[in-house]
Protein backbone atom coordinates (compact mmCIF):
# COMPACT_ATOMS: atom_id res chain seq x y z
CA UNK A 1 0.00 0.00 0.00
CA UNK A 2 2.93 2.26 1.10
CA UNK A 3 4.60 1.71 -2.31
CA UNK A 4 1.28 2.64 -4.32
CA UNK A 5 0.40 5.54 -2.35
CA UNK A 6 4.21 6.71 -3.37
CA UNK A 7 4.10 5.69 -6.81
CA UNK A 8 0.62 8.18 -7.14
CA UNK A 9 2.46 10.89 -5.16
CA UNK A 10 5.31 10.54 -7.88
CA UNK A 11 2.76 10.50 -10.86
CA UNK A 12 0.52 13.42 -9.32
CA UNK A 13 3.68 15.69 -8.95
CA UNK A 14 5.20 14.46 -12.25
CA UNK A 15 1.55 15.69 -14.05
CA UNK A 16 1.86 19.07 -11.68
CA UNK A 17 5.37 19.32 -12.98
CA UNK A 18 4.55 19.05 -16.89
CA UNK A 19 1.46 20.76 -16.60
CA UNK A 20 3.71 24.25 -15.12
CA UNK A 21 5.84 24.07 -17.21
CA UNK A 22 3.11 23.87 -20.35
CA UNK A 23 1.54 27.06 -18.81
CA UNK A 24 5.11 28.43 -18.26
CA UNK A 25 5.93 28.09 -21.74
CA UNK A 26 2.64 29.82 -22.55
CA UNK A 27 3.55 32.93 -20.74
CA UNK A 28 4.74 35.87 -23.03
CA UNK A 29 8.00 37.22 -21.89
CA UNK A 30 8.00 40.82 -20.80
CA UNK A 31 11.21 41.18 -20.69
CA UNK A 32 12.35 40.05 -23.82
CA UNK A 33 13.23 42.43 -26.91
CA UNK A 34 13.45 39.97 -30.04
CA UNK A 35 14.50 41.00 -33.59
CA UNK A 36 11.17 42.37 -34.96
CA UNK A 37 10.64 44.42 -32.03
CA UNK A 38 14.05 45.84 -31.51
CA UNK A 39 15.24 46.61 -35.31
CA UNK A 40 11.36 48.75 -35.87
CA UNK A 41 12.66 51.58 -36.39
CA UNK A 42 15.28 53.34 -38.82
CA UNK A 43 17.39 54.62 -36.15
CA UNK A 44 16.93 50.95 -34.27
CA UNK A 45 19.07 49.73 -36.93
CA UNK A 46 21.55 52.25 -37.21
CA UNK A 47 22.20 51.16 -33.52
CA UNK A 48 22.83 47.53 -34.93
CA UNK A 49 25.31 48.49 -37.88
CA UNK A 50 27.20 50.74 -35.32
CA UNK A 51 27.38 47.64 -33.17
CA UNK A 52 28.83 46.26 -36.16
CA UNK A 53 31.81 48.62 -36.22
CA UNK A 54 31.82 47.78 -32.64
CA UNK A 55 32.92 44.47 -33.54
CA UNK A 56 35.97 45.12 -35.19
CA UNK A 57 38.02 44.05 -33.44
CA UNK A 58 39.21 41.47 -35.44
CA UNK A 59 41.65 43.97 -36.97
CA UNK A 60 43.56 44.12 -34.10
CA UNK A 61 44.02 40.64 -34.72
CA UNK A 62 44.51 40.97 -38.33
CA UNK A 63 47.68 43.59 -37.29
CA UNK A 64 48.97 41.35 -34.87
CA UNK A 65 49.16 38.42 -37.03
CA UNK A 66 50.23 40.04 -39.65
CA UNK A 67 53.61 41.37 -37.27
CA UNK A 68 53.46 37.98 -35.63
CA UNK A 69 53.92 35.58 -38.45
CA UNK A 70 55.31 37.81 -40.91
CA UNK A 71 58.45 39.46 -40.52
CA UNK A 72 57.59 43.00 -38.38
CA UNK A 73 58.59 42.27 -35.35
CA UNK A 74 61.15 39.98 -33.01
CA UNK A 75 60.49 38.68 -29.52
CA UNK A 76 61.16 40.74 -27.23
CA UNK A 77 61.72 40.26 -23.27
CA UNK A 78 59.42 37.13 -23.46
CA UNK A 79 58.31 35.11 -25.73
CA UNK A 80 54.56 33.38 -25.13
CA UNK A 81 53.72 32.45 -28.88
CA UNK A 82 56.10 30.41 -30.16
CA UNK A 83 53.79 28.01 -32.06
CA UNK A 84 52.49 30.77 -34.12
CA UNK A 85 56.00 33.49 -34.41
CA UNK A 86 57.14 29.77 -35.66
CA UNK A 87 54.99 28.91 -37.59
CA UNK A 88 54.20 25.07 -35.61
CA UNK A 89 50.24 25.55 -34.91
CA UNK A 90 47.54 22.88 -35.98
CA UNK A 91 43.73 23.45 -36.08
CA UNK A 92 43.43 22.84 -32.38
CA UNK A 93 46.16 25.04 -31.02
CA UNK A 94 44.92 26.94 -28.50
CA UNK A 95 46.88 30.63 -30.01
CA UNK A 96 45.33 30.11 -33.21
CA UNK A 97 41.84 29.05 -31.48
CA UNK A 98 41.42 31.58 -29.03
CA UNK A 99 43.68 34.77 -30.45
CA UNK A 100 43.48 34.04 -34.38
CA UNK A 101 39.94 32.92 -34.73
CA UNK A 102 38.46 35.54 -37.19
CA UNK A 103 35.76 32.57 -37.85
CA UNK A 104 34.09 33.62 -35.06
CA UNK A 105 34.79 37.75 -35.21
CA UNK A 106 34.02 38.38 -38.93
CA UNK A 107 30.99 36.01 -38.87
CA UNK A 108 29.47 38.04 -35.94
CA UNK A 109 29.86 41.05 -38.50
CA UNK A 110 28.38 39.49 -40.99
CA UNK A 111 25.63 38.46 -38.88
CA UNK A 112 24.83 41.66 -37.60
CA UNK A 113 24.80 43.46 -41.04
CA UNK A 114 22.35 40.77 -42.33
CA UNK A 115 19.79 41.03 -39.45
CA UNK A 116 19.81 44.72 -40.48
CA UNK A 117 19.34 44.35 -44.37
CA UNK A 118 16.47 41.46 -42.87
CA UNK A 119 14.48 44.07 -41.06
CA UNK A 120 15.40 47.17 -42.82
CA UNK A 121 12.74 47.18 -45.80
CA UNK A 122 10.00 47.22 -42.57
CA UNK A 123 11.22 49.80 -40.87
CA UNK A 124 9.48 52.34 -39.19
CA UNK A 125 10.64 55.94 -40.27
CA UNK A 126 9.87 58.32 -37.51
CA UNK A 127 11.79 61.47 -38.71
CA UNK A 128 12.15 63.02 -42.43
CA UNK A 129 15.87 62.60 -42.22
CA UNK A 130 15.48 59.10 -41.53
CA UNK A 131 14.82 58.26 -45.46
CA UNK A 132 18.29 59.31 -45.77
CA UNK A 133 19.59 57.44 -42.52
CA UNK A 134 17.69 54.10 -44.57
CA UNK A 135 19.70 54.34 -47.30
CA UNK A 136 23.22 54.56 -45.19
CA UNK A 137 22.63 52.25 -43.08
CA UNK A 138 21.80 49.86 -45.80
CA UNK A 139 24.53 50.99 -47.61
CA UNK A 140 27.04 50.49 -44.29
CA UNK A 141 25.33 46.77 -44.03
CA UNK A 142 26.18 45.87 -47.77
CA UNK A 143 29.99 47.24 -47.31
CA UNK A 144 31.00 45.83 -43.68
CA UNK A 145 29.38 41.92 -44.74
CA UNK A 146 32.23 42.77 -47.84
CA UNK A 147 34.28 43.50 -45.63
CA UNK A 148 34.52 40.81 -43.40
CA UNK A 149 33.96 38.27 -46.10
CA UNK A 150 37.08 39.90 -47.68
CA UNK A 151 39.24 39.28 -44.15
CA UNK A 152 37.60 35.55 -44.09
CA UNK A 153 38.86 34.92 -47.38
CA UNK A 154 42.61 36.43 -46.35
CA UNK A 155 42.64 34.18 -43.33
CA UNK A 156 41.09 30.70 -44.23
CA UNK A 157 41.02 30.31 -48.28
CA UNK A 158 44.29 30.12 -50.70
CA UNK A 159 44.79 32.90 -53.30
CA UNK A 160 42.49 33.66 -55.65
CA UNK A 161 41.15 30.36 -57.91
CA UNK A 162 37.41 30.52 -59.22
CA UNK A 163 37.60 26.64 -58.45
CA UNK A 164 39.50 26.96 -55.05
CA UNK A 165 37.55 26.65 -51.57
CA UNK A 166 36.68 30.12 -49.95
CA UNK A 167 34.15 29.97 -46.95
CA UNK A 168 30.19 30.17 -46.77
CA UNK A 169 28.82 32.93 -48.03
CA UNK A 170 26.64 34.36 -46.21
CA UNK A 171 23.46 36.80 -46.80
CA UNK A 172 20.58 35.78 -43.96
CA UNK A 173 21.03 35.72 -40.58
CA UNK A 174 21.21 31.51 -39.74
CA UNK A 175 22.46 28.63 -37.07
CA UNK A 176 22.11 26.06 -39.60
CA UNK A 177 25.23 24.17 -41.09
CA UNK A 178 27.05 25.68 -44.27
CA UNK A 179 29.31 24.65 -46.89
CA UNK A 180 32.01 26.54 -48.04
CA UNK A 181 32.08 28.64 -51.30
CA UNK A 182 33.73 28.34 -54.41
CA UNK A 183 36.15 31.30 -55.03
CA UNK A 184 34.26 32.00 -58.05
CA UNK A 185 30.58 32.52 -56.73
CA UNK A 186 32.11 33.97 -53.21
CA UNK A 187 33.84 36.78 -55.09
CA UNK A 188 31.08 37.60 -57.42
CA UNK A 189 28.87 37.90 -54.16
CA UNK A 190 31.35 40.34 -52.28
CA UNK A 191 31.63 42.62 -55.40
CA UNK A 192 27.93 42.40 -55.92
CA UNK A 193 27.87 43.99 -51.99
CA UNK A 194 30.89 46.40 -52.62
CA UNK A 195 28.88 47.33 -56.04
CA UNK A 196 25.46 47.86 -53.79
CA UNK A 197 27.16 49.72 -51.04
CA UNK A 198 29.03 52.12 -53.08
CA UNK A 199 25.35 53.19 -54.62
CA UNK A 200 24.10 53.83 -51.01
CA UNK A 201 26.84 55.21 -48.93
CA UNK A 202 27.47 58.99 -48.32
CA UNK A 203 30.45 61.32 -49.97
CA UNK A 204 34.05 61.13 -48.36
CA UNK A 205 33.71 63.69 -45.48
CA UNK A 206 34.60 64.78 -42.21
CA UNK A 207 33.38 61.34 -40.42
CA UNK A 208 35.93 58.54 -41.22
CA UNK A 209 34.41 56.02 -38.71
CA UNK A 210 32.01 55.33 -40.51
CA UNK A 211 31.93 53.65 -44.29
CA UNK A 212 31.26 55.89 -47.43
CA UNK A 213 32.11 56.43 -51.30
CA UNK A 214 35.56 56.53 -51.15
CA UNK A 215 36.10 53.40 -48.66
CA UNK A 216 34.27 51.11 -51.17
CA UNK A 217 36.09 51.36 -53.85
CA UNK A 218 38.86 51.03 -52.01
CA UNK A 219 37.74 47.83 -51.10
CA UNK A 220 36.86 47.05 -54.61
CA UNK A 221 40.69 48.28 -55.41
CA UNK A 222 41.99 45.65 -52.77
CA UNK A 223 39.18 43.02 -53.58
CA UNK A 224 40.42 43.31 -57.33
CA UNK A 225 44.42 43.08 -56.56
CA UNK A 226 44.37 39.82 -54.85
CA UNK A 227 41.99 38.73 -57.77
CA UNK A 228 44.70 40.02 -60.07
CA UNK A 229 42.26 41.57 -61.90
CA UNK A 230 44.84 44.51 -62.59
CA UNK A 231 42.59 46.63 -64.70
CA UNK A 232 39.59 46.64 -62.17
CA UNK A 233 42.71 47.67 -59.85
CA UNK A 234 43.93 49.96 -61.49
CA UNK A 235 40.48 51.91 -61.80
CA UNK A 236 39.29 51.78 -58.55
CA UNK A 237 42.65 52.86 -57.16
CA UNK A 238 42.89 55.95 -58.93
CA UNK A 239 39.47 56.72 -58.22
CA UNK A 240 39.78 56.78 -55.08
CA UNK A 241 43.68 58.67 -55.69
CA UNK A 242 42.07 61.25 -57.39
CA UNK A 243 39.36 61.54 -54.48
CA UNK A 244 41.81 61.50 -51.66
CA UNK A 245 45.66 63.06 -52.53
CA UNK A 246 48.75 61.74 -50.39
CA UNK A 247 49.20 63.60 -47.36
CA UNK A 248 52.00 66.31 -46.74
CA UNK A 249 55.23 65.62 -44.71
CA UNK A 250 53.51 67.34 -41.96
CA UNK A 251 50.34 66.01 -42.18
CA UNK A 252 51.77 62.70 -41.99
CA UNK A 253 52.51 62.70 -38.51
CA UNK A 254 49.38 63.95 -37.59
CA UNK A 255 47.85 60.94 -39.21
CA UNK A 256 49.17 58.62 -36.37
CA UNK A 257 48.17 61.09 -33.29
CA UNK A 258 45.04 61.42 -34.54
CA UNK A 259 45.39 65.45 -34.95
CA UNK A 260 44.30 64.21 -39.30
CA UNK A 261 42.76 62.38 -41.46
CA UNK A 262 44.71 63.12 -44.48
CA UNK A 263 44.59 60.60 -46.74
CA UNK A 264 42.02 58.11 -44.65
CA UNK A 265 39.28 57.23 -46.12
CA UNK A 266 37.67 54.77 -42.95
CA UNK A 267 39.58 54.19 -40.06
CA UNK A 268 38.31 52.09 -36.24
CA UNK A 269 38.04 54.36 -33.07
CA UNK A 270 40.51 53.30 -29.93
CA UNK A 271 40.01 54.25 -26.58
CA UNK A 272 41.21 53.67 -23.80
CA UNK A 273 39.38 50.55 -23.17
CA UNK A 274 41.05 49.44 -26.41
CA UNK A 275 44.94 50.28 -26.43
CA UNK A 276 46.19 49.06 -30.06
CA UNK A 277 49.79 50.04 -28.95
CA UNK A 278 49.76 47.99 -25.96
CA UNK A 279 50.32 45.02 -27.93
CA UNK A 280 53.30 46.52 -28.82
CA UNK A 281 54.51 48.08 -26.28
CA UNK A 282 53.76 48.24 -22.40
CA UNK A 283 52.47 51.28 -21.19
CA UNK A 284 54.63 53.30 -18.74
CA UNK A 285 53.54 53.34 -14.85
CA UNK A 286 55.20 55.26 -12.40
CA UNK A 287 58.08 56.30 -14.37
CA UNK A 288 58.80 52.16 -15.11
CA UNK A 289 57.86 50.40 -18.56
CA UNK A 290 56.46 47.02 -17.94
CA UNK A 291 57.92 43.97 -19.89
CA UNK A 292 57.31 44.07 -23.61
CA UNK A 293 56.67 40.60 -25.98
CA UNK A 294 57.33 42.10 -29.52
CA UNK A 295 59.47 44.86 -30.76
CA UNK A 296 60.78 45.84 -34.04
CA UNK A 297 62.24 43.29 -35.94
CA UNK A 298 65.87 44.27 -37.16
CA UNK A 299 64.79 44.15 -40.56
CA UNK A 300 62.08 46.34 -40.77
CA UNK A 301 64.11 48.93 -38.99
CA UNK A 302 66.92 48.65 -41.50
CA UNK A 303 64.73 48.68 -44.51
CA UNK A 304 64.77 52.43 -43.44
CA UNK A 305 67.90 53.61 -45.18
CA UNK A 306 67.26 57.06 -45.31
CA UNK A 307 66.71 57.24 -40.95
CA UNK A 308 65.30 60.05 -39.80
CA UNK A 309 65.25 61.72 -43.50
CA UNK A 310 62.05 59.48 -44.09
CA UNK A 311 58.78 60.78 -42.48
CA UNK A 312 57.49 57.15 -41.81
CA UNK A 313 60.56 56.21 -39.74
CA UNK A 314 60.02 58.59 -36.91
CA UNK A 315 56.19 58.08 -36.90
CA UNK A 316 56.45 54.42 -37.11
CA UNK A 317 59.72 53.47 -35.02
CA UNK A 318 60.97 55.01 -31.81
CA UNK A 319 64.39 53.67 -30.09
CA UNK A 320 63.13 54.97 -26.16
CA UNK A 321 66.24 56.23 -24.61
CA UNK A 322 65.35 55.19 -21.09
CA UNK A 323 65.24 51.16 -22.28
CA UNK A 324 68.46 51.83 -24.08
CA UNK A 325 70.13 53.05 -21.19
CA UNK A 326 68.78 49.94 -18.99
CA UNK A 327 70.23 47.35 -21.54
CA UNK A 328 66.51 46.56 -22.52
CA UNK A 329 65.33 46.09 -25.77
CA UNK A 330 64.22 49.97 -26.88
CA UNK A 331 63.75 49.78 -30.88
CA UNK A 332 59.89 49.48 -30.44
CA UNK A 333 56.78 50.33 -32.59
CA UNK A 334 55.29 53.73 -32.85
CA UNK A 335 52.91 53.66 -34.67
CA UNK A 336 49.87 53.42 -32.34
CA UNK A 337 51.28 55.25 -29.13
CA UNK A 338 49.13 58.16 -29.91
CA UNK A 339 51.52 60.96 -29.75
CA UNK A 340 54.95 62.54 -30.96
CA UNK A 341 58.34 61.19 -29.56
CA UNK A 342 58.15 61.08 -25.49
CA UNK A 343 55.61 63.65 -24.37
CA UNK A 344 52.85 60.99 -23.86
CA UNK A 345 55.00 58.31 -21.68
CA UNK A 346 52.36 57.69 -18.77
CA UNK A 347 49.94 59.61 -20.20
CA UNK A 348 46.24 58.26 -19.36
CA UNK A 349 45.86 57.86 -23.27
CA UNK A 350 49.25 56.08 -24.21
CA UNK A 351 49.11 53.44 -26.72
CA UNK A 352 45.37 55.50 -28.03
CA UNK A 353 45.29 55.23 -31.83
CA UNK A 354 42.85 54.57 -34.07
CA UNK A 355 43.35 51.84 -36.55
CA UNK A 356 43.60 53.26 -40.08
CA UNK A 357 41.81 50.83 -42.71
CA UNK A 358 41.95 52.23 -46.12
CA UNK A 359 44.44 55.11 -46.96
CA UNK A 360 45.69 56.77 -50.11
CA UNK A 361 49.20 55.41 -49.83
CA UNK A 362 47.67 51.63 -50.32
CA UNK A 363 46.09 52.80 -53.32
CA UNK A 364 48.82 54.07 -54.89
CA UNK A 365 51.00 51.13 -54.43
CA UNK A 366 47.77 48.94 -55.63
CA UNK A 367 47.80 50.88 -59.02
CA UNK A 368 51.92 50.33 -59.01
CA UNK A 369 51.72 46.87 -58.92
CA UNK A 370 49.22 46.34 -61.60
CA UNK A 371 50.41 48.68 -63.94
CA UNK A 372 53.52 46.68 -63.69
CA UNK A 373 51.76 43.52 -64.31
CA UNK A 374 50.17 44.94 -67.07
CA UNK A 375 54.07 46.29 -68.70
CA UNK A 376 53.29 49.86 -67.39
CA UNK A 377 56.46 50.07 -65.49
CA UNK A 378 58.53 53.13 -66.63
CA UNK A 379 57.34 56.00 -67.87
CA UNK A 380 54.44 58.65 -67.24
CA UNK A 381 51.25 56.90 -65.85
CA UNK A 382 53.29 53.72 -64.55
CA UNK A 383 54.72 52.16 -61.74
CA UNK A 384 57.90 53.84 -61.81
CA UNK A 385 55.99 56.94 -61.33
CA UNK A 386 53.84 55.91 -58.52
CA UNK A 387 56.32 54.97 -56.42
CA UNK A 388 58.49 57.89 -57.16
CA UNK A 389 55.56 59.94 -56.14
CA UNK A 390 54.86 58.01 -52.65
CA UNK A 391 58.23 58.19 -52.28
CA UNK A 392 58.53 61.77 -52.79
CA UNK A 393 55.81 62.64 -50.15
CA UNK A 394 57.72 60.45 -47.50
CA UNK A 395 61.53 61.01 -47.39
CA UNK A 396 63.25 64.46 -47.63
CA UNK A 397 65.62 65.07 -50.18
CA UNK A 398 64.37 62.13 -52.24
CA UNK A 399 65.59 61.13 -55.87
CA UNK A 400 63.55 59.29 -58.54
CA UNK A 401 64.42 55.70 -59.46
CA UNK A 402 63.78 54.83 -62.98
CA UNK A 403 62.84 50.62 -62.92
CA UNK A 404 64.35 48.46 -65.87
CA UNK A 405 61.36 46.07 -65.89
CA UNK A 406 58.18 44.62 -65.07
CA UNK A 407 60.03 42.75 -61.98
CA UNK A 408 62.37 44.97 -60.64
CA UNK A 409 59.14 47.46 -60.86
CA UNK A 410 57.18 44.44 -58.45
CA UNK A 411 60.16 43.91 -56.02
CA UNK A 412 59.93 48.07 -55.19
CA UNK A 413 56.53 47.54 -54.51
CA UNK A 414 56.56 44.44 -52.61
CA UNK A 415 59.46 46.68 -50.51
CA UNK A 416 57.51 49.71 -50.44
CA UNK A 417 54.58 47.94 -48.74
CA UNK A 418 56.64 45.86 -46.13
CA UNK A 419 57.38 49.83 -45.16
CA UNK A 420 54.60 52.46 -45.69
CA UNK A 421 51.73 49.59 -44.02
CA UNK A 422 53.78 48.15 -41.69
CA UNK A 423 51.97 47.10 -38.75
CA UNK A 424 48.68 47.72 -40.80
CA UNK A 425 47.83 43.97 -41.02
CA UNK A 426 48.84 43.29 -44.88
CA UNK A 427 52.64 42.08 -45.05
CA UNK A 428 51.85 38.23 -44.05
CA UNK A 429 49.13 38.37 -46.42
CA UNK A 430 51.22 40.04 -49.29
CA UNK A 431 54.04 37.37 -49.19
CA UNK A 432 51.36 34.67 -49.36
CA UNK A 433 49.55 36.28 -52.24
CA UNK A 434 52.57 36.75 -53.94
CA UNK A 435 54.20 33.47 -53.61
CA UNK A 436 56.89 34.74 -51.77
CA UNK A 437 58.62 32.83 -48.54
CA UNK A 438 58.96 34.42 -45.81
CA UNK A 439 62.96 35.54 -44.83
CA UNK A 440 63.70 36.81 -41.49
CA UNK A 441 66.62 38.18 -40.00
CA UNK A 442 69.02 35.52 -38.63
CA UNK A 443 68.93 38.13 -35.07
CA UNK A 444 64.96 38.25 -35.78
CA UNK A 445 64.41 34.56 -35.33
CA UNK A 446 64.85 32.90 -31.97
CA UNK A 447 65.28 29.21 -33.79
CA UNK A 448 66.79 27.97 -36.77
CA UNK A 449 63.16 26.89 -37.65
CA UNK A 450 61.21 30.34 -37.08
CA UNK A 451 64.38 31.82 -39.77
CA UNK A 452 62.14 30.87 -43.13
CA UNK A 453 58.52 29.69 -44.19
CA UNK A 454 59.11 28.60 -47.70
CA UNK A 455 56.79 30.08 -50.28
CA UNK A 456 53.29 28.81 -50.62
CA UNK A 457 53.77 26.42 -47.80
CA UNK A 458 50.32 25.52 -46.20
CA UNK A 459 50.89 27.24 -43.20
CA UNK A 460 50.35 30.51 -45.18
CA UNK A 461 46.17 29.23 -45.01
CA UNK A 462 44.90 29.23 -41.19
CA UNK A 463 43.05 26.60 -39.96
CA UNK A 464 39.52 26.23 -39.72
CA UNK A 465 39.03 26.41 -36.27
CA UNK A 466 38.32 23.44 -33.72
CA UNK A 467 34.64 24.44 -32.55
CA UNK A 468 33.41 25.21 -36.41
CA UNK A 469 35.18 21.71 -37.09
CA UNK A 470 33.25 20.43 -34.55
CA UNK A 471 29.79 21.94 -34.60
CA UNK A 472 29.41 22.32 -38.41
CA UNK A 473 29.59 18.78 -40.41
CA UNK A 474 29.89 20.48 -43.95
CA UNK A 475 32.94 22.41 -43.16
CA UNK A 476 35.92 21.24 -44.99
CA UNK A 477 39.01 21.26 -43.49
CA UNK A 478 42.53 22.75 -45.38
CA UNK A 479 45.31 21.54 -46.35
CA UNK A 480 47.86 20.20 -44.10
CA UNK A 481 46.30 20.45 -41.06
CA UNK A 482 44.78 17.26 -39.41
CA UNK A 483 41.63 16.83 -37.55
Amino acid sequence: MNKKILGLAFLSAALISVTSCTNLLDIEETDFIAGATALRTVQNNESLIIGAYGAFNGQDMNVRLNGQMGDEVKPGEFYARASTHEWQYNYDDVTIRDEYNAHTVYYRIIDRANRVLAALPDAIEEVPADAALRTRVEGEAHFLRAYAHFELFRFYAGNYDPNGLAMPYMETPSLEPHARDNMGDYFTKLLSDITTAKALLPALGADRMRANKIAATGLHARVALYMRNWPEAITHSTEFINALPLASRAEFENIWTDESVAEVAWKLGRNTGSRMGSWYRPQVVNGAMGSSSWIVSDKLWDSFTEGADDVRFTSYLFDIPFLAADGRPSKMVHKYAGYKGDAGFGATDENVADIKMLRTAEMYLIRAEARAETGSFTGANSAESDINALRAARINGYTPVTFGSAAEAITAVINERYKELAFEGHRFWDLKRRGLPIERAASDAPSTEGRVLPANHFRFTLPIPRPEMLANPLMVQNPGYSN
